[in-house]
């Protein structure tokens, strides 16, 4: 199946990869992950400005949505910049509370998160136990025996991606006692919006390593021309073309009873093949691939972390094979 964004879907996302190419986003992760914040939420202010939070939010709360392919269009970028912070948790629990009865107190969020003036984070245990950047989100959210409650930020932990900062956190006020169908939307959401960043990187990171093989000259040629290089990335590239149909696919398929076996699809293709991605670049890049100071190894060290976020592949192949034994 081929799906083809319309022209307004398409200049959205050159907008926004033009709004990001100028942001320098590189330096923007560096800092976030040394705990220098304020580039990161400059960047996070511009990109709600250009409606890429709105578009999570209910129209009757002051956004656009909730709109999955805009929001997958918006996130495949999101992901070949590699933009840090908590984005996709913003995205899950927008879809969340937008989903609880109109008199919850937790509503006034909601436009707050479509003007950009509002971080939210949130861990959905056991698939998601950590808060990503809780210190720096105005409200944390977690879902315990079924009941949504606010969540208190505690201790740090240790990522792959230095620019994902990982919270273990307390359960605290309780939200909304049943959660339950508002957490399985969200936590869908959340996961598609992982996927469609995957999708991004890995495109990213195919395109950095055929700019090296042209360039990079080993015996008198390009590395480019050698046979074995070429293969790896025309893998890379297939891995990629078969994911991006099947996440498009996925937001297609929002408000379905499909759309919770089409994400789990949709995530496990994009998570392998992302990690394809990865792998081929650091064996085109070599050495410099594993450098700080060289931009590729921000997106290698992502796609790692992103590849087991909002669930692994295997806890989404299952979730596939239950749907088809039923």
């Amino acid at each position: 199946m081929r799906f083809v964004l319309d022209a307004e879907q398409r200049l959205f996302g050159e907008t926004l990869d033009k709004l990001l190419t100028e942001a320098a986003v590189a330096g923007v992760a560096r800092d976030w992950a040394a705990g220098r914040h304020g580039p990161g939420l400059a960047l996070w202010r511009s990109l709600a400005a250009a409606g890429v939070l709105a578009l999570a939010v209910p129209e009757s709360a002051g956004g656009a949505g909730p709109l999955p392919v805009e929001l997958v269009t918006a996130f495949h970028e999101l992901g070949r910049h590699g933009v840090p912070g908590p984005y996709a948790e913003t995205v899950a629990a927008s879809v969340l509370l937008g989903r609880l009865p109109g008199d919850s107190s937790s509503a006034a969020w909601l436009p707050a998160i479509a003007d950009g003036t509002a971080v939210v984070s949130l861990a959905l245990p056991p698939a998601v136990p950590y808060a990503l950047d809780a210190d720096v989100a105005g409200l944390v959210l977690t879902v315990d025996g079924g009941e949504l409650r606010a969540a208190v930020p505690g201790e740090a932990r240790t990522s792959l991606d230095p620019a994902r900062r990982l919270f273990a956190i307390t359960p605290g006020e309780v939200i909304a006692e049943d959660a339950t169908a508002a957490t399985a939307e969200g936590y869908d959401m959340g996961a598609l919006m992982c996927a469609a960043q995957l999708v991004g990187l890995g495109r990213r990171l195919l395109e950095v390593s055929v700019d090296h093989a042209r360039t990079r000259r080993q015996f008198g040629r390009p590395i480019g021309e050698f046979q074995a290089v070429r293969h790896h990335l025309a893998n890379a590239l297939v891995g990629l073309e078969y994911a991006r149909p099947l996440v498009y696919g996925a937001a297609l398929s929002y408000g379905t009873p499909d759309f919770a076996t089409d994400v789990s699809a949709a995530k496990v293709s994009a998570a392998e093949a992302a990690y394809t991605a990865a792998r081929i670049a650091l064996q085109v890049h070599g050495a410099i691939g594993y450098t700080d100071e060289y931009d590729p190894s921000l997106l290698i060290r992502k796609a790692r972390a992103l590849h087991s976020a909002w669930g692994s592949p295997a806890a989404h192949r299952a979730r596939v094979m239950s749907a088809l034994a039923h």
